[in-house]
Parts: structure tokens; C-alpha cells; sequence
């Protein structure tokens, strides 16, 4: 039977409290009617005896204390799930917005997911291709990994995402489709529109689910927008037998949104006023991804976060470490010499990656590539903060080529160009092109097998002129 409840005890900023009700849940969608018979759509965030408290999606404004009518559905919020979700653009609640109607569901899922038992994971093998070279060679991401991108306020976080849903694949195989869901949250017009506008241009859009939470859509919808992405990727994923990576930018607007949502309901913050359940509230979207025995498919994540005034011990970035397997860290001081993407290398890493590279997976060379890259990168900086005190005139001629490897490895390198797609093959290929410019006893991680192979002082030449 279905119980409406007239009038509210209480209107709170975007929370209502409804009083003397019965067997409600926590999370349960609820409809609430105005006056002129307008509804709007709310969610219980809270249970006490016979209290609940509500969310509503479309903001409170408007509503009556004595003359609101609510009525509750008796389950969670469902997205509408088909194939057809590839090519649209949704906004933050799942709702279509591209003027294409909607969609025909073949079924309904709660957008919260079914917890996963670890037992039934399949560990990550295999690499996605992002056809960028600082990704792909140094901290490759491998199907079914969680790997963030920590970036800042102002850089390329958002040119890197277009180009990696632009550039992404796998290994061609019969049978399994490869395909982008990407979440936005808390952006501008302009951002959202670039987005759109990007995808489109480039022919992509086709391949892509959007979803699009604007700066100025109700919080409540930006907490909804990454679970109903992973909802729609986990259905691409284990229905349709699809590789789906999720792209979600931005994750600090996503934790802001939620803390304020915390303040609203006047629970005890933590650090920085953050939730003290920021922790698991991350982890309940982040361990979405991966892939489940009997499956075929798979859910990768790339969640974009920005880091208030660089700092990587603020919370969002801190706890996002903890439960994500590595990290892409972006660097401003590479980002103003016009060095795009500007990858950090040091600080960036991929626990996943010694499982997915290598032979049968990119080439048999790609581990030691990797490791000589990284070693000989950390001596440049060890060269660079010696020259700064002494002058580089001083430098001896090994730290003086450690010098000049680095400024080559961030000039061809690194900075890549947003146009330019690189295979596995030529990224391999120009980090030994780059390591042959230093002396051969220098390249220690790297056995004498390979070392006759690959190290030629000729390729480094038409870098170095």
C-alpha cells in the first residue's frame, strides 16, 4: 500500500524532515508534490524512530511546510540501463539532456552497485594503450586498475582526458568491444561544452557515455553523478561483455559536495571539515572497477582530481592514494615551460603495471625501458640540485649528460603534442632512442642482452643536434 504523507515538519537548506512515518529506508526515493502539482525528486539520507530525513534532488525552494505531499517508492534510486547508452549524454541523476529522447531500458540497476566478493575478482592483466608515452612506458594502465590523475587548479587535467577517451584501446580481440563512460562533476558551461564539442569533432562520441554535472546542478546530483557512470559501465562491462575505462573529473568537487552535504545534515566533521566517512564513501566508487571471474568484460577508472594549492596531503588525494593502485601526478613548474602533458615522473607510479607489460602483453623490453628511464631521471634531478649550487660548469661530464638526458627527456619525451598518438612500439623505441645519449656503463638496470640489442648512439644523435 502506498502511504502519502502530507506536510513537513521542517525545511533545512536542501533537506526536508518528515515526521510520524513508517517502514522507511535509508536511500529510498521518495516524490514530493507542490501546491501546483509540480514534483520533485528526494532521497532519504537519514532514519531516526519515526523521523526521516530527505534530500531533495531539485533544491527546496518553493515548498510548503503544510500542503507538500510525499510518497515514497519502497527501493533505492534505479538508473535505466540499454546498449543504447553508448553516443548520449546524460546529466548527473541519468537523466538524458541531449534532446534524443529516452532511453528503451532493457533493465533497471541501483546506482549504489552490488558489494563484490573479493573471492570472485580476477587479478588485472593486459594494458590500455592511452597513446601517450609518459603513461604507456612509465606507469601503464592496466585493465581493470583504478589509477588517478592528481593534477591542479589551471593545468591540463581536462585537455589529458579528452585525449586519453580520444586515443584509449586495447588489443584488438573477436569479440570484446572497447568503450568510455566519462563523468563530469562540478563543472562550468564551458568545460562541459568542450567536453561535448571535443568529443564530437573527433568522432568519438559514439564510443562514449556522458555524464554532466554542471557547477550550478544540485549537490545532491553531483554525489549521484560517479555512481551512476560506474552503473552504466558495470552493465557495459558484465552484460555486454565490453572493456568500459570511466573517466570521472572532477573527484575534489565530488568530496566538496559531499562535505557540504555533511555540514547540512550537522554531522561532526574531520579533517578539514571533510566527513570522517570520506574514507569509505571514496572507497564505495573507487572498487567498482575491475574484473569478475566468468566475464569477459572489464571496468577500469582514471578519477581526475585537483589538489587545493598543490598539496598532496590534502585529504582527497591522500586517501585516494591509499585505496587506488598508484598514481599520474602532474606537475605545474613542466605545465608553465609548455610542456604538455606534464607528467611528474617521479612521484607517478603503477602498482599494477609489472603484471600487465612485458612479453605477450607490449614487448619483452618494456620493463627494463621502464626501470633505466626511472633511474636515470632521478640522477638528473640529483645533477640539477648539485648544479644549482656549485654551477653546472662544475659538474662532472657524467652529471653533465645526466643533464642533457633530462632536458631531451622532457623535450621529446614527455612533452608530447595533444595531436600526437604514439604506440607502445615507438614510445619503447624513443626512451632507448634517449637513453643511448648516455654513456652504456651508465645504463645499469638494463642486462647485456638488451643492451646490444637497443643501445645506439646514432638514434640519440638526431635528438641531441
Amino acid at each position: 500500500m502506498n502511504i502519502k504523507y502530507v506536510g513537513l515538519s521542517e525545511i533545512n537548506g536542501p533537506l526536508v524532515v518528515l515526521d510520524k512515518c513508517k517502514d522507511i529506508a535509508y536511500d529510498e526515493i521518495a516524490h514530493i508534490q507542490l501546491d501546483d502539482g509540480t514534483r520533485r525528486l528526494a532521497r532519504v539520507v537519514e532514519v531516526y524512530e519515526d523521523k526521516a530525513v530527505l534530500q531533495v534532488f531539485e533544491g527546496t525552494k518553493g515548498l510548503s511546510l503544510k500542503n507538500t505531499t510525499t510518497s515514497f517508492e519502497g527501493r533505492p534510486m534505479e538508473l535505466p540501463l540499454s546498449g543504447e547508452m553508448l553516443g548520449r549524454i546524460f546529466n548527473g541523476a541519468g537523466r538524458p539532456i541531449d534532446g534524443l529522447g529516452e532511453i528503451a531500458a532493457e533493465m533497471s540497476r541501483d546506482i549504489n552497485g552490488s558489494p563484490l566478493n573479493p573471492v570472485s575478482r580476477t587479478y588485472p592483466r593486459n594494458y590500455i594503450n592511452t597513446g601517450i608515452s609518459s603513461i604507456d612506458a612509465l606507469m601503464t594502465l592496466i585493465r581493470g586498475q583504478k589509477l588517478p590523475i592528481f593534477s591542479g587548479s589551471g593545468l591540463s587535467h581536462n585537455k589529458l582526458a579528452v585525449q586519453i577517451v580520444r586515443q584509449a584501446k586495447i588489443a584488438d580481440e573477436q569479440g570484446q568491444d572497447f568503450a568510455v563512460v566519462f563523468g563530469a562533476m562540478g563543472v562550468t558551461n564551458d568545460v562541459a561544452d568542450y567536453f561535448r564539442r571535443c568529443f564530437e569533432e573527433t568522432g568519438v562520441l559514439q564510443r562514449v557515455a556522458m555524464f554532466l554535472n554542471l557547477s550550478n546542478d544540485p549537490i545532491i546530483e553531483r554525489i549521484l553523478t560517479p555512481r551512476c557512470a560506474l552503473t552504466c559501465a558495470e552493465y557495459l562491462a558484465f552484460e555486454k561483455n565490453m572493456h568500459i575505462l570511466v573517466i570521472l573529473t572532477d573527484m575534489t568537487s565530488y568530496a566538496e559536495a559531499l562535505r557540504e552535504f555533511s555540514s547540512s545534515k550537522g554531522e561532526i566533521p574531520g579533517r578539514k571539515g571533510y566527513p570522517g566517512y570520506l574514507y569509505s564513501d571514496l572507497a564505495s566508487i573507487y572498487e567498482r572497477a575491475g574484473i569478475v571471474k566468468g566475464a569477459s568484460g572489464s571496468v577500469t577508472q582514471i578519477p581526475i582530481l585537483t589538489m587545493p594549492n598543490d598539496d598532496i596531503t590534502h585529504p582527497v588525494p591522500d586517501l585516494t592514494g591509499y585505496i587506488t593502485e598508484g598514481q599520474i601526478v602532474l606537475d605545474r613548474n613542466l605545465d608553465q615551460t609548455g610542456v604538455y602533458p606534464a607528467v611528474s615522473v617521479l612521484p607517478s607510479l603503477s602498482r599494477l603495471m609489472k603484471d600487465g607489460i612485458g612479453e605477450g602483453f607490449t614487448r619483452e623490453d618494456h620493463q627494463m625501458c621502464a626501470n633505466q628511464l626511472f633511474a636515470a631521471y632521478a640522477r638528473v634531478q640529483d645533477a640539477r640540485s648539485l648544479a644549482s649550487v656549485i654551477g653546472e660548469e662544475e659538474l662532472t661530464d657524467t652529471d653533465k649528460a645526466y643533464m642533457r638526458f633530462g632536458e631531451l627527456f622532457e623535450e621529446h619525451f614527455i612533452d608530447q603534442g595533444f595531436d600526437v598518438n604514439r604506440s607502445v612500439e615507438e614510445t619503447l623505441d624513443l626512451g632507448w632512442a634517449l637513453l643511448s645519449s648516455l654513456p652504456r656503463n651508465e645504463l645499469d638496470r638494463v642486462d647485456d642482452e638488451h643492451l646490444e640489442k637497443f643501445y645506439d648512439p646514432e638514434k640519440a644523435k638526431r635528438y641531441m643536434q
